[in-house]
This record gives C-alpha cells, sequence and structure tokens, in this order.
C-alpha cells in the first residue's frame, strides 16, 4: 500500500496541518505515558489538559467549546475499523504514525465500506493535524513495526459511554459511543460493533 504523507495534496479532502502551535510541552507530557503491545485510548489527561497549547487549542480549533485532550499509544499495524465524529479532531504525533483513512460520503446505504477507497498517510512525529468530522480513521498505526504515540484532542465528552440507546437517527446503529460512529472489520472481533467494512482488513506490517 502506497503510504502519502500529510503534506502531499491528496490529504486536503481529509484533513490538514495545523500550523502557528509549539506542542513541545504537550510532547514533554508524553514521555511519562505507556506504550504497551496492545494499543490504548486515554480520552482525557489532566496533564496535557494543563499545558499552555491546550488553551489555544480550545479557542482557536474548537471555537471556544469544552475539550478533552487524551492520547493513543500502542503497536499497531491493521485497520480493523473505522469511525468518524459530528467534530473534527487533532492529532499529534509524538511519535511518527500512519493513518488510515476515508470519507464518510463512501459508505453506502446499508453501512457498508470498501477498504479498497482507505489511503495511508504518514504524520511525522511533533506535526499536529485536523482530522475533518467527515472522515473516517480509527488508531494510528506505527511505522517499520514500532510503537506509536498520539495525542487526541475532541469536544469534551467524545468516546465516553452514551447515557441511552439511539433508535431514532439512520446511522444510529453504528453509535458505539457519544459522537462515535463506528464500522467495523469482521476479523477485528469488536464485540457489538456493526461489521460493515469490506474487502480486505489492511495491514501495513504484511
Amino acid at each position: 500500500m502506497k503510504i502519502k504523507n500529510v503534506t502531499d495534496p491528496e490529504f486536503r479532502r481529509y484533513g490538514r496541518i495545523v500550523d502557528g502551535y509549539d506542542f513541545t510541552e504537550m510532547i514533554k507530557v508524553m514521555e511519562q505515558t505507556p506504550l504497551p503491545e496492545e494499543v490504548i485510548y486515554v480520552p482525557s489527561d489532566n496533564k496535557l489538559e494543563k499545558t499552555e497549547p491546550a488553551i489555544d487549542l480550545k479557542m482557536r480549533i474548537f471555537g471556544e467549546l469544552p475539550i478533552q485532550i487524551g492520547y493513543c499509544n500502542g503497536h499497531n499495524s491493521k485497520l480493523n475499523a473505522l469511525e468518524y465524529h459530528r467534530s473534527s479532531e487533532v492529532n499529534v504525533a509524538v511519535t511518527d504514525i500512519i493513518l488510515l483513512l476515508g470519507s464518510e460520503q463512501d459508505i453506502a446505504s446499508d453501512f457498508t465500506y470498501e477498504t479498497s477507497k482507505v489511503e495511508a498517510f504518514l504524520v511525522p512525529a511533533g506535526t499536529g493535524i485536523e482530522i475533518y468530522g467527515t472522515t473516517l480513521h480509527y488508531a494510528p498505526c506505527g511505522v517499520d513495526g514500532n510503537g506509536f504515540k498520539a495525542i487526541v484532542v475532541l469536544p469534551q465528552g467524545t468516546n465516553t459511554d452514551l447515557m441511552t440507546c439511539h433508535t431514532k437517527s439512520y446511522d444510529d446503529k453504528l453509535l458505539t459511543a457519544k459522537n462515535k460512529w463506528l464500522i467495523a472489520h469482521k476479523e477485528a472481533g469488536i464485540e457489538g460493533a456493526v461489521c460493515g467494512l469490506k474487502g480486505e482488513n489492511i495491514d501495513l506490517a504484511k
């Protein structure tokens, strides 16, 4: 699979590089976070949320909305699933990471999605990007079999437990957490998820 860079023009349909920020303080905090063999996601980390860039991200990227800043760390080379939000997401690559991305507009009416449409993008360490709300994404992949660390910034409450069941909107069956709609690949074995990804469960290690 060809791996493009977020500096390439193909990335513009999915997001943009976030300029004018100094993420040094956040990256320093991330040195203290674990790097397990599996993938872990922490929606909100108090130390990250107290850094100086946190205020700037809230005011500028999210238009003064309350935000949460957490992280996604571990080892991964597979697609496994794709999710989307009703909002942008900011990622800061602490290590080099590869994101597997698609477009919500390509989800079929039966909530299936062809994995052949997925594109891969390298986000170099130290780079901050905004992923648009219509961009399908999931856990980052490491580079050359290495582990990864990424900072994840989202509106407050995103990816936390739902308060009730949802059955009225057209894509409610995909809603697995607050502000999180997810389509899984059957090989991933994600409990309760709609297995709508059709085709190869992309593995960058192959």
